[in-house]
């Protein structure tokens, strides 16, 4: 069976990190082209932020000085947010 620590890095290597990477392109994309607005520009602030915190928790999984709850903790609260993400996604979807 999967432990948790696999599960997250999973999570973090596989899905979080190419989608962080893939928005930050398309935001770097409005900056060559002088059209971010200061959204686009606090946006790209907060994912690059992000990012490094994201690769903050591949490194403590790494050192494996933590306790699986923590992981869990940390796992859920991901899931939990991309669940919500594509919720908020979906009823743009139907409302339009």
């Amino acid at each position: 069976m999967e432990n948790i620590k696999d599960k997250l890095k999973d999570l973090i290597e596989n899905v979080m990190i190419p989608e962080v990477e893939e928005y930050l392109e398309d935001l770097y994309k409005l900056l060559e082209t002088d059209s971010q607005t200061q959204d686009d520009k606090e946006a790209m602030e907060e994912m690059e932020s992000f990012l490094v915190e994201l690769q903050n928790v591949l490194a403590v999984i790494e050192e494996d000085k933590t306790a699986d709850e923590e992981y869990q903790r940390i796992y859920d609260y991901i899931m939990k947010n991309i669940q919500e993400h594509e919720n908020e996604h979906e009823n743009i979807v139907h409302n339009d």
